[in-house]
Protein backbone atom coordinates (compact mmCIF):
# COMPACT_ATOMS: atom_id res chain seq x y z
CA UNK A 1 0.00 0.00 0.00
CA UNK A 2 1.40 3.11 -1.33
CA UNK A 3 1.67 6.75 1.64
CA UNK A 4 -1.07 8.04 -0.25
CA UNK A 5 -4.19 4.79 -0.11
CA UNK A 6 -2.70 5.01 3.74
CA UNK A 7 -3.71 8.29 3.76
CA UNK A 8 -7.02 7.80 2.14
CA UNK A 9 -7.60 5.19 4.42
CA UNK A 10 -7.80 7.07 7.52
CA UNK A 11 -10.73 8.50 9.26
CA UNK A 12 -10.39 11.67 11.99
CA UNK A 13 -12.74 12.10 14.61
CA UNK A 14 -13.77 14.42 17.30
CA UNK A 15 -12.74 13.33 20.42
CA UNK A 16 -16.08 12.16 22.59
CA UNK A 17 -15.22 12.48 26.38
CA UNK A 18 -17.20 10.20 28.28
CA UNK A 19 -19.26 10.54 31.40
CA UNK A 20 -17.50 7.83 33.11
CA UNK A 21 -14.28 5.67 32.29
CA UNK A 22 -16.59 2.64 32.58
CA UNK A 23 -19.10 4.25 30.10
CA UNK A 24 -19.58 2.62 26.64
CA UNK A 25 -18.26 5.06 24.82
CA UNK A 26 -14.83 5.01 26.75
CA UNK A 27 -12.96 3.36 24.31
CA UNK A 28 -11.33 6.36 22.41
CA UNK A 29 -10.67 8.38 25.46
CA UNK A 30 -8.56 5.54 26.96
CA UNK A 31 -6.81 4.19 24.26
CA UNK A 32 -6.01 7.90 23.87
CA UNK A 33 -4.68 7.98 27.34
CA UNK A 34 -2.74 4.20 25.97
CA UNK A 35 -0.93 5.78 23.13
CA UNK A 36 0.12 9.10 24.80
CA UNK A 37 2.17 6.44 27.70
CA UNK A 38 3.47 4.31 24.50
CA UNK A 39 4.92 7.41 22.60
CA UNK A 40 6.25 8.91 26.11
CA UNK A 41 7.97 5.62 26.48
CA UNK A 42 9.39 5.37 23.36
CA UNK A 43 10.32 8.94 23.31
CA UNK A 44 11.95 9.13 26.59
CA UNK A 45 13.19 5.61 27.02
CA UNK A 46 11.53 5.54 30.30
CA UNK A 47 7.95 5.41 32.16
CA UNK A 48 8.75 8.25 34.61
CA UNK A 49 5.51 10.46 32.26
CA UNK A 50 3.04 7.46 32.24
CA UNK A 51 -0.40 8.78 33.51
CA UNK A 52 -3.11 7.00 34.93
CA UNK A 53 -6.61 7.28 32.93
CA UNK A 54 -8.57 8.39 35.79
CA UNK A 55 -5.53 11.09 36.00
CA UNK A 56 -6.08 12.39 32.58
CA UNK A 57 -9.87 12.41 32.96
CA UNK A 58 -10.13 14.28 35.66
CA UNK A 59 -8.52 17.30 33.97
CA UNK A 60 -10.76 17.36 31.05
CA UNK A 61 -13.66 17.62 33.48
CA UNK A 62 -13.56 21.17 34.05
CA UNK A 63 -12.96 23.39 31.27
CA UNK A 64 -13.56 26.39 33.20
CA UNK A 65 -9.94 27.63 32.63
CA UNK A 66 -8.31 25.98 29.69
CA UNK A 67 -10.92 24.77 26.43
CA UNK A 68 -9.54 21.36 26.14
CA UNK A 69 -10.32 19.67 22.91
CA UNK A 70 -9.38 16.07 21.04
CA UNK A 71 -9.51 14.24 17.66
CA UNK A 72 -8.58 10.65 16.77
CA UNK A 73 -7.49 8.99 14.02
CA UNK A 74 -8.81 5.65 12.78
CA UNK A 75 -7.95 2.85 10.50
CA UNK A 76 -10.90 -0.02 10.36
CA UNK A 77 -12.33 0.24 13.31
CA UNK A 78 -8.97 0.97 15.15
CA UNK A 79 -7.53 4.41 16.93
CA UNK A 80 -3.93 5.13 15.98
CA UNK A 81 -3.35 7.99 16.95
CA UNK A 82 -4.52 10.99 18.66
CA UNK A 83 -4.43 15.12 19.94
CA UNK A 84 -5.02 17.07 22.47
CA UNK A 85 -5.52 20.75 22.44
CA UNK A 86 -5.36 23.51 25.35
CA UNK A 87 -6.41 26.98 24.63
CA UNK A 88 -6.45 29.14 27.98
CA UNK A 89 -9.80 30.83 28.65
CA UNK A 90 -7.95 34.30 28.93
CA UNK A 91 -8.89 37.68 26.68
CA UNK A 92 -7.14 37.86 23.70
CA UNK A 93 -5.37 34.59 23.73
CA UNK A 94 -3.07 34.28 21.21
CA UNK A 95 -1.80 30.78 21.20
CA UNK A 96 -2.60 27.08 21.37
CA UNK A 97 -0.81 23.85 22.77
CA UNK A 98 -1.41 20.71 21.60
CA UNK A 99 -0.04 17.42 21.97
CA UNK A 100 0.11 15.08 19.31
CA UNK A 101 0.27 11.46 19.51
CA UNK A 102 1.01 8.85 17.26
CA UNK A 103 1.00 4.90 18.17
CA UNK A 104 4.90 4.09 17.44
CA UNK A 105 3.99 1.43 15.23
CA UNK A 106 1.73 3.65 12.98
CA UNK A 107 4.30 6.64 12.89
CA UNK A 108 4.91 7.55 9.06
CA UNK A 109 1.53 6.20 8.14
CA UNK A 110 -0.01 9.75 7.28
CA UNK A 111 -1.38 10.30 11.05
CA UNK A 112 0.96 12.74 12.21
CA UNK A 113 0.09 14.76 9.30
CA UNK A 114 -3.96 14.66 9.89
CA UNK A 115 -4.09 15.11 13.16
CA UNK A 116 -1.52 18.28 12.86
CA UNK A 117 -4.01 19.25 10.13
CA UNK A 118 -6.92 19.32 12.28
CA UNK A 119 -4.70 21.67 15.24
CA UNK A 120 -4.21 23.87 12.21
CA UNK A 121 -7.66 24.37 11.36
CA UNK A 122 -8.56 24.68 14.85
CA UNK A 123 -6.42 27.59 15.47
CA UNK A 124 -7.41 29.26 12.40
CA UNK A 125 -11.06 29.05 13.35
CA UNK A 126 -10.22 30.29 16.28
CA UNK A 127 -8.16 33.60 15.08
CA UNK A 128 -4.79 32.01 16.91
CA UNK A 129 -1.84 32.49 15.02
CA UNK A 130 0.67 30.66 16.94
CA UNK A 131 0.54 26.66 17.93
CA UNK A 132 3.03 25.19 20.20
CA UNK A 133 3.50 21.75 20.96
CA UNK A 134 6.70 19.34 22.80
CA UNK A 135 8.33 16.22 21.30
CA UNK A 136 10.71 13.73 23.62
CA UNK A 137 14.00 12.62 23.10
CA UNK A 138 16.13 10.56 24.78
CA UNK A 139 19.73 11.64 26.17
CA UNK A 140 22.84 10.79 24.64
CA UNK A 141 21.32 10.34 21.18
CA UNK A 142 23.99 10.22 18.87
CA UNK A 143 24.17 12.11 15.91
CA UNK A 144 23.87 15.48 14.68
CA UNK A 145 21.91 18.11 17.61
CA UNK A 146 19.52 21.13 16.98
CA UNK A 147 19.58 23.89 19.31
CA UNK A 148 17.24 26.95 19.69
CA UNK A 149 18.65 30.12 19.26
CA UNK A 150 19.21 30.55 22.37
CA UNK A 151 22.06 28.40 22.22
CA UNK A 152 20.99 26.52 25.23
CA UNK A 153 20.70 22.40 24.85
CA UNK A 154 20.15 20.77 21.86
CA UNK A 155 17.91 17.74 20.63
CA UNK A 156 18.82 15.21 18.07
CA UNK A 157 18.19 16.26 14.32
CA UNK A 158 17.43 12.71 13.34
CA UNK A 159 14.65 12.02 15.93
CA UNK A 160 11.31 10.97 13.63
CA UNK A 161 9.83 13.82 15.51
CA UNK A 162 12.53 16.57 15.17
CA UNK A 163 12.41 15.69 11.41
CA UNK A 164 8.64 16.51 11.15
CA UNK A 165 8.57 19.22 13.17
CA UNK A 166 10.81 21.07 10.91
CA UNK A 167 9.42 19.76 7.85
CA UNK A 168 5.83 20.89 8.87
CA UNK A 169 7.10 24.70 9.19
CA UNK A 170 7.96 24.64 12.95
CA UNK A 171 10.84 26.64 14.78
CA UNK A 172 12.96 24.70 17.90
CA UNK A 173 12.49 27.59 20.08
CA UNK A 174 13.89 26.18 23.31
CA UNK A 175 14.95 22.81 24.86
CA UNK A 176 14.11 21.42 28.42
CA UNK A 177 15.55 18.74 30.41
CA UNK A 178 14.00 16.01 32.32
CA UNK A 179 15.58 15.36 35.58
CA UNK A 180 15.03 12.40 38.33
CA UNK A 181 15.52 12.29 41.78
CA UNK A 182 16.22 8.90 43.83
CA UNK A 183 13.80 8.90 46.88
CA UNK A 184 15.26 5.84 47.72
CA UNK A 185 18.63 7.34 47.94
CA UNK A 186 20.21 9.21 50.53
CA UNK A 187 19.03 12.43 51.82
CA UNK A 188 21.97 13.90 53.38
CA UNK A 189 23.13 16.41 50.78
CA UNK A 190 18.80 17.84 50.96
CA UNK A 191 19.10 18.39 54.52
CA UNK A 192 22.75 20.24 55.05
CA UNK A 193 21.56 22.26 51.77
CA UNK A 194 18.11 23.12 53.33
CA UNK A 195 19.81 23.83 56.53
CA UNK A 196 22.37 25.96 54.91
CA UNK A 197 19.91 27.84 52.58
CA UNK A 198 17.40 28.66 55.48
CA UNK A 199 20.52 30.22 57.38
CA UNK A 200 21.44 32.01 54.67
CA UNK A 201 17.70 33.48 53.83
CA UNK A 202 17.41 34.79 57.32
CA UNK A 203 14.33 35.83 59.16
CA UNK A 204 12.75 37.63 56.67
CA UNK A 205 11.62 34.66 55.00
CA UNK A 206 9.02 31.80 56.46
CA UNK A 207 8.77 27.86 55.09
CA UNK A 208 4.90 26.91 54.74
CA UNK A 209 4.24 23.61 53.94
CA UNK A 210 0.70 22.18 53.01
CA UNK A 211 -1.10 18.70 51.62
CA UNK A 212 -3.55 20.27 48.63
CA UNK A 213 -6.27 21.55 48.98
CA UNK A 214 -5.07 25.51 49.62
CA UNK A 215 -5.44 26.33 53.04
CA UNK A 216 -8.17 29.69 52.88
CA UNK A 217 -5.45 32.02 54.45
CA UNK A 218 -3.23 31.18 51.52
CA UNK A 219 -5.70 31.11 48.30
CA UNK A 220 -5.08 35.01 47.45
CA UNK A 221 -0.69 34.48 48.07
CA UNK A 222 -0.93 31.58 46.55
CA UNK A 223 -3.01 32.49 43.48
CA UNK A 224 -0.72 35.60 42.74
CA UNK A 225 2.27 33.14 43.16
CA UNK A 226 1.12 31.10 40.35
CA UNK A 227 0.42 33.40 37.69
CA UNK A 228 3.52 34.87 37.89
CA UNK A 229 4.76 31.64 36.29
CA UNK A 230 3.48 32.83 32.79
CA UNK A 231 5.78 36.12 33.21
CA UNK A 232 8.57 34.98 35.53
CA UNK A 233 9.91 31.54 33.90
CA UNK A 234 12.50 31.62 31.10
CA UNK A 235 10.39 30.63 27.81
CA UNK A 236 12.92 31.01 25.28
CA UNK A 237 11.19 32.19 22.03
CA UNK A 238 7.99 30.88 23.09
CA UNK A 239 5.17 32.87 22.93
CA UNK A 240 3.54 33.12 26.16
CA UNK A 241 0.03 34.42 27.39
CA UNK A 242 0.06 35.91 30.78
CA UNK A 243 -2.00 33.39 33.06
CA UNK A 244 -4.42 35.60 35.67
CA UNK A 245 -5.48 33.57 38.63
CA UNK A 246 -7.40 34.38 41.53
CA UNK A 247 -8.49 32.37 44.88
CA UNK A 248 -11.79 31.03 42.88
CA UNK A 249 -9.12 29.79 40.51
CA UNK A 250 -6.74 27.81 42.70
CA UNK A 251 -10.02 26.41 44.04
CA UNK A 252 -11.13 25.27 41.29
CA UNK A 253 -7.76 23.67 40.57
CA UNK A 254 -7.61 21.84 43.77
CA UNK A 255 -11.31 20.56 42.79
CA UNK A 256 -9.86 18.91 40.12
CA UNK A 257 -6.56 17.67 41.61
CA UNK A 258 -8.82 16.30 44.36
CA UNK A 259 -10.74 14.73 40.74
CA UNK A 260 -7.83 13.15 39.52
CA UNK A 261 -6.95 11.27 42.31
CA UNK A 262 -4.11 13.52 43.12
CA UNK A 263 -1.94 14.00 46.33
CA UNK A 264 -0.26 17.32 45.99
CA UNK A 265 2.27 18.75 48.29
CA UNK A 266 3.00 22.03 48.39
CA UNK A 267 6.89 24.43 50.00
CA UNK A 268 6.08 28.12 49.78
CA UNK A 269 8.38 30.80 51.40
CA UNK A 270 6.52 33.78 53.05
CA UNK A 271 8.07 36.71 52.61
CA UNK A 272 7.69 37.80 56.66
CA UNK A 273 7.56 41.77 56.13
CA UNK A 274 5.05 41.53 53.42
CA UNK A 275 3.00 38.45 53.54
CA UNK A 276 3.98 37.82 49.67
CA UNK A 277 4.23 33.92 48.86
CA UNK A 278 8.03 34.39 47.28
CA UNK A 279 8.75 31.10 46.32
CA UNK A 280 6.56 27.50 45.82
CA UNK A 281 7.74 24.24 44.67
CA UNK A 282 4.90 21.60 44.06
CA UNK A 283 5.05 17.63 44.54
CA UNK A 284 1.97 15.20 42.95
CA UNK A 285 1.42 12.08 41.78
CA UNK A 286 -1.94 9.89 41.42
CA UNK A 287 -3.55 7.45 43.26
CA UNK A 288 -0.74 4.65 42.20
CA UNK A 289 1.73 5.46 45.14
CA UNK A 290 4.09 3.57 43.55
CA UNK A 291 4.79 5.15 40.25
CA UNK A 292 7.11 8.17 39.44
CA UNK A 293 6.15 11.51 41.64
CA UNK A 294 5.72 14.51 39.46
CA UNK A 295 7.20 17.98 40.20
CA UNK A 296 4.84 20.77 39.02
CA UNK A 297 5.37 24.31 39.80
CA UNK A 298 9.14 25.34 41.14
CA UNK A 299 9.22 29.19 40.70
CA UNK A 300 11.41 31.89 43.02
CA UNK A 301 9.76 35.35 42.01
CA UNK A 302 11.63 37.93 40.39
CA UNK A 303 11.58 40.88 43.08
CA UNK A 304 13.10 37.25 46.00
CA UNK A 305 15.56 35.89 44.01
CA UNK A 306 19.15 35.43 45.93
CA UNK A 307 17.89 34.34 48.70
CA UNK A 308 18.27 30.49 47.74
CA UNK A 309 14.61 30.34 48.14
CA UNK A 310 14.34 27.73 45.19
CA UNK A 311 16.75 25.07 47.10
CA UNK A 312 14.73 25.98 50.35
CA UNK A 313 11.14 24.98 48.83
CA UNK A 314 12.52 21.86 46.72
CA UNK A 315 14.90 19.72 49.74
CA UNK A 316 12.17 20.92 52.61
CA UNK A 317 8.99 19.46 49.94
CA UNK A 318 11.72 15.92 49.01
CA UNK A 319 12.15 15.72 52.87
CA UNK A 320 8.44 15.98 53.56
CA UNK A 321 6.95 13.46 50.84
CA UNK A 322 9.61 10.64 51.68
CA UNK A 323 7.35 11.28 54.82
CA UNK A 324 4.20 11.60 53.24
CA UNK A 325 4.64 9.32 50.18
CA UNK A 326 7.27 6.78 50.77
CA UNK A 327 5.88 4.40 48.19
CA UNK A 328 7.41 6.45 45.16
CA UNK A 329 10.62 5.92 43.89
CA UNK A 330 11.14 8.75 41.93
CA UNK A 331 10.45 12.41 41.32
CA UNK A 332 10.15 13.64 38.03
CA UNK A 333 10.62 17.36 36.82
CA UNK A 334 11.27 19.65 33.34
CA UNK A 335 13.28 22.50 33.87
CA UNK A 336 14.25 25.01 30.81
CA UNK A 337 18.26 24.63 29.91
CA UNK A 338 18.91 28.25 30.58
CA UNK A 339 17.32 27.99 33.98
CA UNK A 340 20.91 27.36 34.84
CA UNK A 341 20.21 28.77 38.90
CA UNK A 342 17.58 26.01 39.06
CA UNK A 343 19.59 22.92 37.30
CA UNK A 344 22.10 23.70 39.99
CA UNK A 345 19.78 23.56 42.41
CA UNK A 346 19.07 20.24 41.01
CA UNK A 347 22.45 18.88 40.52
CA UNK A 348 23.71 19.96 43.62
CA UNK A 349 20.88 17.64 45.41
CA UNK A 350 21.28 14.68 43.38
CA UNK A 351 18.82 15.42 40.50
CA UNK A 352 20.31 13.50 37.15
CA UNK A 353 18.88 13.62 33.57
CA UNK A 354 16.48 11.28 32.21
CA UNK A 355 15.74 12.60 28.76
CA UNK A 356 15.22 15.99 26.84
CA UNK A 357 12.13 17.90 25.76
CA UNK A 358 11.86 20.37 22.30
CA UNK A 359 9.85 23.20 22.34
CA UNK A 360 8.16 24.27 18.90
CA UNK A 361 6.18 26.85 17.30
CA UNK A 362 4.69 27.45 14.21
CA UNK A 363 3.34 31.32 13.53
CA UNK A 364 0.54 30.56 10.89
CA UNK A 365 -0.38 32.82 7.74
Amino acid sequence: MTDLEQRTDLAIARLVVPATLDAPDAGPFLEMVRIANAVCRADAGHDYLDEQPEEVFGFWQDQTDWIQIGFVVERDGRILGGVKMMIANEDDVGSLEFDLMVDPDHWGEGVEEALLAAVEREAVERRIRTIQTWTLHRPDTPGTQLAPPSGWGAVPAGDRQTVFMRESGFTLEQVERNSVFDLRGPFDIVEEKLAESVEAAGEAYRLVMWTSPTPPERLEGFAYAISRMSTDAPAGGMVIDEQHWDAARVQRRDARLQAQGMTVSVACIEHVPTGTIAAYNELVIADDHSAATQQYGTLVLKDHRGHRLGMIVKCANLLRWRDLVPESPRVSTFNAEENRHMLDINETIGFVAASYAGAWQKVLS
